[in-house]
């Protein structure tokens, strides 16, 4: 891998973990919010869909920025907004507050993943992009167990408002390493336009809309499930915050493995990760299914750790597409 592209990994695989720490710490603090703010599970539900409904909605804009004013800008810009609306959480007095921060806070984090993928691309060459790529969004489930972490640790020792003000500050010195680190981007790769490869080409690509549906199958399941899962073992199960944290660490570990040897395999194979995606997401989808119904806690961890594992192929073949097509040189015969 040219030392360009490694530097840009690491750096985009901290920023990437320190965006899902942000993101995963209130699953964990939710019990102690409601507690705190006197909510209920309804209103958690609502605080914790609002954010992705934010996020979702600037995904396109973002793109549109990133192009526009250039991906270092916009990344950095994301850095800082949400670093800033995460610690601005823990001030959060009310139900109201509470949920202008987390739509704010979702806005600021929806810019970041189309800058951090031209990043990317811009800074590696299409013969180990995927195993880039790979690499990291394997930051997606590391950043899931860092937040699981410092969640078992901090929430007894400060507390629910103390924890998102640690991980704030922990934000503003990542942006300061992203700011100061990242390399310029390879002269060879050509990302200049080309109308045959634009964005309304990419939508004219049936397997575009495969990977898409395939992402929003993966995120339905994967954040459908950590957004509750240690609140489920809080409330459900009798267990602590932090023993409920640490009892998502497996499911967390699978799939950072897995998301890393999906890349490697990815290149391997042409880009193609199709044979490793439909499979996966049906194994993980009648676990998910299933798991309400287990009554062992053991059992309930171990298939949670195999239902996350095997989604995983899917994080990576949602990608796949989009940072291939984004080299106008690369030949046809590879974008699909």
């Amino acid at each position: 891998m040219n030392p360009r592209t490694r530097t840009t990994v690491i750096l985009l695989f901290i920023a990437w973990c320190i965006d899902y720490i942000d993101r995963s710490v209130i699953s964990v603090a939710l019990p102690a919010i409601g507690r705190d703010l006197d909510l209920d599970h309804g209103q958690l539900g609502l605080a914790v869909s609002v954010f992705f409904i934010a996020y979702a909605a600037v995904q396109i804009p973002g793109g549109l920025l990133a192009d526009r004013f250039g991906a270092m800008r916009i990344a950095v810009v994301g850095l800082l907004a949400w670093s800033l609306f995460t610690g601005l959480t823990a001030a959060a007095a009310s139900f109201g507050t509470l949920i202008l921060i987390r739509v704010l806070f979702g806005l600021s984090q929806g810019i970041f993943p189309a800058a951090g993928m031209k990043l990317l691309a811009e800074r590696s060459t299409p013969q180990d992009r995927m195993t880039a790529n790979g690499w990291v969004n394997s930051s997606n489930a590391v950043g899931g167990v860092l937040a699981m972490i410092l969640a078992a640790v901090l929430i007894p020792l400060i507390g629910w408002r103390g924890l998102f003000v640690a991980v704030s500050v922990l934000g503003l010195v990542v942006t300061f390493s992203f700011v100061t680190k990242m390399p310029a981007p390879l002269q060879e790769v050509d990302l200049a336009p080309n109308p045959s490869n634009g964005g309304t080409a990419l939508l004219k690509v049936p397997t575009m809309w495969l990977y898409v549906l395939a992402f929003f199958g993966y995120d339905v399941l994967i954040w459908g499930t950590n957004s509750w899962f240690a609140s489920y073992l809080q409330e459900e199960r009798g267990l602590s915050a932090s023993s409920a944290a640490l009892l998502g660490l497996p499911a967390g570990l699978t799939a950072a493995i897995v998301i890393v040897l999906s890349g490697r395999v990815s290149d391997r194979i042409g880009g193609r990760i199709r044979p490793l995606v439909i499979p996966g997401m049906t194994i993980a989808g009648i676990l998910i299914i299933l798991l309400p119904h287990v009554s062992n806690l053991v059992v309930y961890v171990l298939l949670s750790m195999v239902a996350v594992g095997c989604s995983s192929p899917a994080y990576i073949g949602a990608f796949s597409i989009p940072l291939k097509q984004l080299n106008p040189a690369l030949p046809e015969s590879d974008r699909a």
